[in-house]
C-alpha cells in the first residue's frame, strides 16, 4: 500500500545518523520525538468503527498506544484475505495484550462499499477479537491518513489488488514507528509489536549465544505452507478461516489442486462446484490469488501429502528384546512437560530428581539422561528449565532410538520447527513446553522416533 513513507517513520534512522556524524553519543529524548510526531503530525479526522461508533483517529485510536495499522477492502481477492488472516494469527500470539496495551486498526480504502455492517461481517469471518477495530470514513480523510502513515500508493491498473499489503506498527508514546509487510511471518510480527515497541520494558537481561543454535535446514514445502497457507489452514488441527488440509491430496485431484492454488479466483469465477461449495461453507472468504506458480503448487501438494501421511501414522515405538519400558522415567518427564507448557516451574525440580534416580538404575547407558535431569533440577528459572528440558528430551529419545526401551503406550513425539526441538507428550494436541501459553500450539506430532544429529 502507498509506497511513500513519511519522514516520521524514519525519525529513528535520521537521529542515529546524526549522532554518528557528530561523533557524539547523547540520549535521544522520547518526549521531544513524541511532540513532533504526535498531535501535530497525525490527522485527527473522524472515522467510524464496525459497530457504528464515531472515533477520532489521533485522540481515540493512536494517542499513547502501541498500534498496528493496515489498509484493506472487503471485496479484495488477492492479498487482503491473507493480510487479515495473518493479523488474526498475530493477535492470537499477543493474547490478552490485545485491547489492553496493543491495538489493531484495519481501515478500508473502499468506504463506499465497506459500511460498518459490511466491516463487522468481515471481521467476524476472520474471528477478530478484542483490541482489533475495523474502520471506515470519508474517502478524503482515509487518503489523508494513508499518506501521513506512509501507506499510500498511486493507483496502478496493472496491479489487480489495488494496493500493497503493508502494516505500520508504532508506539505513539515513545515515537517508535516502522513499516512491515502485513503478510510477513506471524511470529516475527508479534515479536516486533509485542517486544520491540516497548523494549525498554521487556528487554531481556541476557541472550543465548549464536554458537549454541543448531544449523537451520529449510524444507521448501514447509516454508511455502507457513508463508502462504498457515494463516488460514492447518494440517490436522481443524478448520481456521479455511478448511483443515489433512488428507486433501487424497480427496482432490492433483491437477485441480494445482490450479486452485495458482489461480483460485479463476476457478471460482468459472463456476467450479467445489470452489463454490468451499466459498459458501467458509462464509464467502475466497482463496486469495497469491501469485504462486505451478512449481510452488507442486511443492505444496507434496508437502501436504507427506504431512497428512505423518498425521495418520502412529508414532513408532522401538522396543528391546526384553520389551523394556521407560515408563518410570517418561512419567515424571511428562509431568515436567505439562508444567512448562503451562509456564509453571512448581514441581519441576522434584520430577527431575525422580528422572535422575530412575536413570541411575539403567547404569552407564542411562548416564546422559541422569546428567540432563540434574541440569533441569539446577535451573533457576523458567527459561533455564526449558533449555535443560530440551537436552533431557534428546537424551531420552537417543536411548529409545538405540532400541533399549519403548517410550510407553500413548506417548507421542512432537517437534517445533521454530526451536528445532523435539519433546515427548501425551495426546495429539500439541502442547509446546518451550513457548508455553504464548505459542502452545507451535509444532507438530512426528511420525517416528527422530535420529538426532546434534
Amino acid at each position: 500500500m502507498r509506497r511513500a513513507i513519511s519522514a516520521g517513520i524514519f525519525l529513528g534512522v535520521v537521529v542515529w545518523l546524526a549522532i554518528i556524524g557528530l561523533g557524539v553519543f547523547r540520549p535521544v529524548r522520547t518526549a521531544a520525538d513524541n511532540s513532533r510526531w504526535g498531535a501535530g503530525y497525525f490527522p485527527n479526522v473522524v472515522l467510524t468503527t464496525q459497530d457504528g461508533v464515531p472515533v477520532r483517529f489521533y485522540d481515540d485510536l493512536v494517542k499513547g498506544k502501541i498500534v498496528a495499522i493496515s489498509l484493506i477492502y472487503t471485496t479484495c481477492k488477492y492479498a487482503c484475505p491473507l493480510e487479515t488472516a495473518r493479523l488474526a494469527q498475530v493477535a492470537k500470539l499477543l493474547g490478552d495484550r490485545m485491547g489492553r496495551d496493543v491495538f489493531f486498526y484495519s481501515i478500508t480504502i473502499d468506504p463506499e462499499h465497506d459500511t460498518p455492517q459490511v466491516l463487522k461481517e468481515y471481521a467476524e469471518k476472520f474471528h477478530a477479537g478484542p483490541g482489533w477495530t475495523f474502520l471506515t470514513g470519508k474517502p478524503a480523510d482515509i487518503e489523508l491518513i494513508s499518506k501521513k502513515l506512509g501507506l499510500y500508493s498511486e493507483p496502478n491498473p496493472r496491479n489487480p489488488d489495488g494496493h500493497t499489503p503493508m502494516l505500520l506498527v508504532g508506539n505513539e508514546a515513545t515515537g517508535q514507528w516502522m513499516r512491515n509487510s502485513a503478510t510477513d511471518n506471524a511470529k516475527f510480527l508479534a515479536r516486533t509489536i509485542g517486544d520491540w515497541l516497548n523494549s525498554f520494558q521487556t528487554a531481556k537481561k541476557s541472550a543465548p549465544s549464536y554458537a549454541t543454535v543448531p544449523a537451520m535446514t529449510l524444507d521448501p514445502g514447509e516454508y511455502t505452507f507457513r508463508n502462504h497457507c498457515a494463516a488460514c489452514h492447518t494440517i490436522g488441527r481443524g478448520d481456521l478461516v479455511g478448511p483443515d488440509l489433512r488428507g486433501v491430496t487424497a480427496k482432490r485431484d492433483s491437477q485441480w489442486l494445482s490450479r486452485f492454488i495458482t489461480v483460485p479466483d479463476q476457478v471460482l469465477a468459472s463456476g467450479d462446484p467445489t470452489a463454490r461449495a468451499l466459498a459458501a461453507k467458509y462464509k464467502q472468504v475466497q482463496m486469495p490469488n497469491l501469485g504462486l506458480g505451478s512449481a510452488d503448487a507442486e511443492v505444496l501438494i507434496d508437502y501436504l501429502k507427506k504431512q497428512s501421511a505423518a498425521a495418520d501414522a502412529p508414532v513408532t515405538e522401538v522396543a528391546s528384546h526384553h520389551d523394556a519400558s521407560l515408563t518410570t522415567i517418561v512419567a515424571p518427564y511428562l509431568g515436567i512437560q505439562r508444567a512448562l507448557s503451562a509456564d509453571l516451574v512448581a514441581g519441576v525440580r522434584d520430577k527431575a530428581r525422580t528422572v535422575a534416580l530412575e536413570a541411575a538404575k539403567l547404569g552407564a547407558e542411562g548416564a546422559s539422561i541422569g546428567t540432563a535431569a540434574a541440569a533441569v533440577q539446577q535451573a533457576g528459572d523458567l527459561e533455564g528449565a526449558r533449555a535443560s528440558f530440551g537436552r533431557l528430551g534428546d537424551a531420552i529419545l537417543r536411548y529409545a532410538r538405540a532400541g533399549r526401551a519403548s517410550l510407553g503406550a500413548g506417548v507421542k513425539v512432537a517437534y517445533c520447527p521454530m526451536t528445532r526441538q523435539y519433546w515427548l507428550q501425551e495426546g495429539d494436541t500439541v502442547r509446546n513446553p518451550f513457548f508455553g501459553s504464548r505459542m502452545s500450539d507451535c509444532g507438530r506430532i512426528a511420525s517416528e522416533l527422530p535420529t538426532l544429529t546434534y
